[in-house]
């Protein structure tokens, strides 16, 4: 009975062949929320989105599935910009209204339940929708002074003419926010209406498009961009404002939570026993600050511990200062410093042998 179950739920998500076959069902299921899994056999992640479908397909049997191999109807898949599989599209009325990039199931159900139970909308109710969908891009177009709606992100592209815009604003220092169009088909497609702009890349400003990628190469080779676009900060006076963020940071590879070598793991180990507050920059997120604070502090290795902006040294030195005390001298006075008693009550704690093991919590 479970494996007639089984097969049944299988044999619900059709699978198409060809352009003319897919057509064929766009035009068979018009009535109806079509959901098209572009997969490839060699991917293990598209045969697990295969058996998420066949689950979704026994629990909404008024939506209807298809699985198409990407590189099996080629046609298809450059028609509807499928770059890399799984991709999800969804069809109602023969039309696109939504998209998913990857093997995200708890997404994919999300999207199918909401697109299975909304049916035709009303004139009114559209107008809202788009009142709203206006609204949100506004936002998105704000989100900072400088915004790149592109395909991918700054770290992978996902097409040339991106990969280009890229290139041109790191060159120039550009300090700009990204977001990536793939992740949402309602910004993908309502963002063209809204600026008037068909294609991808588009680049704001305050809010206001500048242009695609000829726009940005015509403004660099009049020298306008960097009269437009804000500019990132330089590095030297981005490092001092990271190193000063709190009064003791520590640039390691991880973080608070999880260190990702054994020497930050040690130096986590050693402030978290002296009780003093502490913040931490994971340099492996941000290869700038990386390479960079090498030379500005002219020490090669990670990790490093500042207290003030100043730098104290690596695991060694820490390790040193530690040895001279039952806590680091330079915490325990930035502890002090911190704690709320009274210059009489520390003097107090002090002469007796009391504050530092107050400061690390022993009492």
């Amino acid at each position: 009975m479970a494996a007639g179950a089984a097969e049944a739920a299988v044999a619900a998500v059709e699978e198409v062949g060809s352009a003319g076959q897919f057509e064929e069902l766009l035009r068979l299921k018009a009535k109806s929320l079509l959901v098209v899994h572009f997969w490839a056999p060699w991917a293990p992640q598209c045969a697990q989105m295969n058996e998420v479908m066949a689950e979704l397909a026994k629990e909404l049997p008024q939506v209807s599935f298809v699985k198409l191999e990407a590189e099996g109807v080629p046609e298809v898949s450059e028609k509807y910009e499928i770059s890399s599989v799984p991709t999800f599209l969804f069809f109602k009325n023969s039309q696109k209204i939504d998209r998913l990039d990857g093997a995200h199931a708890p997404e994919l159900t999300k999207k199918v339940q909401r697109h299975a139970s909304s049916g035709s909308f009303l004139p009114s109710a559209n107008e809202h929708l788009k009142e709203d969908l206006n609204l949100r891009l506004k936002k998105l177009t704000h989100a900072a002074p400088c915004m790149l709606f592109m395909k991918g992100t700054p770290q992978e592209p996902r097409c040339g003419f991106s990969k280009q815009m890229v290139e041109i604003l790191h060159k120039h220092n550009i300090q700009f926010s990204s977001f990536d169009i793939f992740s949402d088909e309602e910004v993908r497609q309502g963002l063209k209406a809204y600026s008037s702009w068909p294609t991808y890349p588009q680049l704001y400003v305050s809010g206001e498009l500048i242009g695609g990628l000829d726009i940005i190469k015509e403004l660099e080779a009049s020298e306008e961009l960097d009269t437009i676009c804000p500019k990132a900060p330089k590095l030297e006076e981005r490092l001092k404002v990271l190193t000063n963020k709190a009064s003791v940071m520590l640039f390691m590879k991880g973080n608070k939570q999880e260190a990702k070598c054994g020497f930050s793991k040690q130096i986590l180990e050693i402030l978290n026993s002296t009780g003093v507050e502490y913040e931490t920059f994971d340099i492996l997120e941000d290869e700038e600050v990386r390479q960079g604070l090498k030379a500005y502090s002219n020490w090669p290795t990670y990790p490093q511990l500042y207290v003030k902006g100043e730098l104290v040294g690596g695991l060694d030195i820490v390790k040193q200062c530690e040895a001279c005390g039952p806590v680091l001298p330079i915490l325990a006075t930035e502890a002090e410093d911190h704690c709320p008693w009274s210059p009489e009550r520390k003097n107090e704690l002090k002469e007796n042998g009391e504050l530092l093991p107050i400061l690390r919590g022993e009492n």
